[in-house]
């Protein structure tokens, strides 16, 4: 008790000086949804560690709407530390809206951002940190390694990993990690919806911003064994999907609808072909036959595909000069 009562004078004194200030260095963000700790411990140690880490910090927490059970918690905290703000949302929006909301209430150049339970030691966060401030990175998440949690863990990890992995050639080993640490600007230039904030290193990497990966370790109480609904498995495939097409066709959209459509094209126009020469050498009637429907059906399916994609190609070319797929690190004049 008398530790924890030193802990919390420690911080209080720290909060009160820099709270005075105009400046905050970090802003962390912590969106409250699914699996939630001691939310107050969880204040308590990595405030503690920011402090000693030097820069002035506010904490935000975004509670989802189907958690609003612990708004009491933070407001009791919010009477001890001022340096807090909590926000709540009216119903439940998922982590992807609750980071969002956290970026835009934010106010520091940089963001970090923590899950609502145990996933890493907090005193990892010095080294998140300094790639930011002292390597210049735009973005650092972290990498849970080496792994303690179940073997099953592992495992789904691995595969979702590598899917990822092979359909956008770019690896990382931990997107579901909540530790990061990020420049304001990739928060403003990198949209997040859906499930995607898993992928905000892919989506920052693919606009030209600077990102690294940094092997932390891992909380002793983040070794459950975790098995989610169907339903949840098909959504990450589904996203990893996406961010496939976003990755690969986003800026060239007659390439897939192109490519697709000019296959069924084919397929139908083969059936056509075969249906007539075996018309001409007097093997019977076609017109009472299924295949010859399939087969035009299969060129009209082809020719609307081809069309989307030159419709998507008209549309980007018109909005080209607003679409901007790159980072300018300095201008030197």
């Amino acid at each position: 008790m008398e530790q924890q009562r030193m802990i919390n004078k420690e911080i209080k004194e720290l909060d009160s000086e820099k709270t005075s200030d105009v400046a905050i260095d970090i802003s962390v963000v912590v969106p409250v949804t699914e699996r939630i700790d001691d939310l107050r411990e969880i204040y308590v140690q990595y405030a503690r560690k920011l402090s000693a880490y030097g820069k002035a910090f506010e904490f935000i927490f975004v509670v989802d709407g189907s958690y609003l059970n612990v708004i009491g918690v933070l407001n009791d905290l919010k009477k001890t530390y001022q340096n807090i703000k909590i926000v709540s949302l009216s119903r439940s929006f998922g982590e992807a809206t609750a980071l969002s909301v956290g970026f835009e209430v934010s106010r520091a150049p940089v963001i970090m951002t923590i899950s609502s339970y145990f996933q890493v030691e907090p005193e990892e966060i010095d080294r998140i940190l300094n790639k930011v401030f002292q390597e210049n990175y735009d973005l650092a998440i972290s990498r849970r390694f080496p792994r303690i949690d179940s073997f099953f863990n592992r495992i789904q990890s691995w595969i979702f990993h590598r899917l990822t992995q092979l359909l956008t050639g770019r690896t990382y080993h931990d997107l579901s990690c909540g530790l990061r640490a990020i420049k304001r600007k990739v928060v403003e230039e990198v949209p997040l919806y859906g499930d995607l904030h898993r992928f905000l290193p892919l989506l920052s990497y693919e606009r030209g911003f600077r990102v690294a990966e940094v092997c932390v370790k891992q909380s002793a109480y983040d070794k459950k064994r975790r098995i989610f609904k169907p339903g949840i498995y098909i959504r990450r495939l589904l996203d990893i999907l996406t961010l496939f097409f976003l990755f690969k066709f986003t800026k060239k959209p007659l390439r897939f609808f192109g490519l697709l459509g000019s296959g069924l094209v084919g397929i139908g126009g083969m059936i056509i072909v075969y249906l007539g020469a075996d018309r001409i050498l007097g093997h019977g009637a076609i017109a009472d036959r299924p295949i010859l429907v399939l087969g035009v059906l299969l060129i009209v399916l082809g020719v609307q595909l081809f069309s989307i994609g030159l419709l998507g190609e008209i549309i980007i070319f018109t909005h080209a000069r607003k679409v901007k797929d790159y980072a300018i690190e300095r201008i030197l004049e």
